[in-house]
């Protein structure tokens, strides 16, 4: 697509995770000529990591349901409006890859993992005339050029647009470690610090818990603020990991204390009452075994975090509210994702940054926070559909 100056322009897409691709395309359907760089050998390596124990590609619910997922939508609300799950569907489909919903209304592919998706994807965005460069790592911005340093030596570019899909802070093996936040911050823009989401806790186990490392935790629920969570999650050798453990990152971030309550579906008064059961001389661990049905796991949670034991009445409170002790989430880099970046007002309504005018951003970089479910890959792809399409409409002579 040629600009009002009749010149066809040029675009640059850093970053090839979802957001970064899905930009790409729509600037190189606008008639721009598109060149995608990335820092590592090869695109989309996140992707790949997500789509290791099945490809969760968006959660089947109307745009409102879907919102109300997100911590803080901001900026990323009309994206999501526009692009959600329907049409993320829609998307895999369009590239040959059906999807099936599962009976949590998660979307994944048929296919299950994330590659033949990547492969369909690439293949499309090379046909649509998309440059790709990779083992381009951007270092710097210098009156008005972007440097690159290559395997050839230092490279700069000089687009007519930008879209800046750079992600998070977590997973820095894979491409994404936020180092481009003291960058952005040079430029006049508001970023917030980097805290993980979607993270486990970290817990300093007593030796005692070493025959339990490895155990999934079932049929448990944990409280925080009156709100319950359910999932079920694993006793790791550094702390707790899994499903029903990453939604609690944000109580945790705000210092909320959380409780296990080891029978959910038991009333307070049936536990009560299991535990008046005479003991005689079986042990106690025996005693919760048999009345309480607890499993290794649960057991082993319970004398844990509830040394010494108490009982009668106080057991059977603890056992419906047991305080989970934990030195807070695990470390950033081991979070699925991360909340902070580059801060709603800092963006107009296209996604482009009020301090460089031209320039767009997609993906985890802005400040939005969602459990896991599909929906950190849903807003990848709207985000970066949005900034795409905002992007062709400010080089060709509109707006942003």
């Amino acid at each position: 697509m040629q600009g009002k100056d009749g010149q066809v322009k040029q675009a640059l897409v850093i970053g090839g995770g979802p957001a970064g691709l899905m930009a790409a395309g729509e600037l190189a359907r606008a008639g721009l000529r598109v060149i995608l760089t990335d820092r590592m050998p090869t695109l989309g390596r996140k992707f790949l990591m997500a789509g290791k124990s099945g490809l969760n590609l968006t959660k089947d619910e109307p745009a409102d349901t879907l919102l109300a997922n997100y911590g803080n939508t901001g900026p990323i609300a009309a994206p999501l409006r526009a692009f959600g799950a329907a049409e993320v569907q829609d998307w895999a489909r369009g590239l040959g890859q059906e999807v099936f919903t599962g009976s949590t209304g998660r979307v994944f592919p048929v296919a299950m993992k994330a590659s033949p998706l990547l492969r369909a994807w690439l293949a499309e965005l090379r046909a649509l005339g998309v440059e790709m460069r990779t083992s381009w790592h951007w270092s710097d911005w210098s009156d008005g050029a972007f440097l690159f340093d290559t395997p050839e030596g230092r490279r700069e570019i000089r687009p007519d647009v930008t879209v800046l899909a750079l992600g998070g802070a977590s997973w820095a093996r894979l491409g994404s470690d936020g180092a481009w936040r003291e960058m952005l911050a040079r430029q006049g823009v508001d970023t917030a610090a980097f805290a993980g989401s979607n993270a486990g806790l970290s817990v300093a186990w007593s030796p005692a818990m070493e025959r339990v490392v490895g155990t999934p935790v079932k049929g448990v629920a944990v409280h925080a603020a009156g709100a319950v969570h359910r999932g079920e999650f694993v006793i790791s050798a550094r702390g707790l990991e899994g499903g029903g453990i990453y939604g609690l990152s944000p109580a945790v971030r705000a210092g909320l204390p959380l409780t296990l309550d080891l029978l959910p579906d038991w009333p307070a008064q049936k536990v009560q009452a299991r535990l008046a059961r005479p003991r005689g001389k079986t042990s106690l661990s025996n005693h919760l075994r048999k009345v309480l049905k607890l499993d290794p796991a649960r057991l082993a949670l319970l004398r844990e975090f509830a040394h010494p034991l108490p009982d009668g009445a106080d057991l059977a409170r603890i056992v419906k509210a047991l305080p989970l002790r934990h030195a807070g989430l695990r470390p950033l880099d081991e979070a699925i994702s991360t909340v902070g970046g580059i801060c709603a007002g800092a963006l107009d309504a296209g996604l482009m940054l009020r301090a460089r005018p031209g320039t767009f951003v997609a993906g985890e970089m802005i400040d939005w926070d969602a459990p896991t479910g599909g929906y950190l890959i849903t807003a990848c792809l709207a985000t970066g559909r949005w900034a795409g399409r905002a992007a062709a409409t400010f080089a060709t002579g509109g707006e942003g």
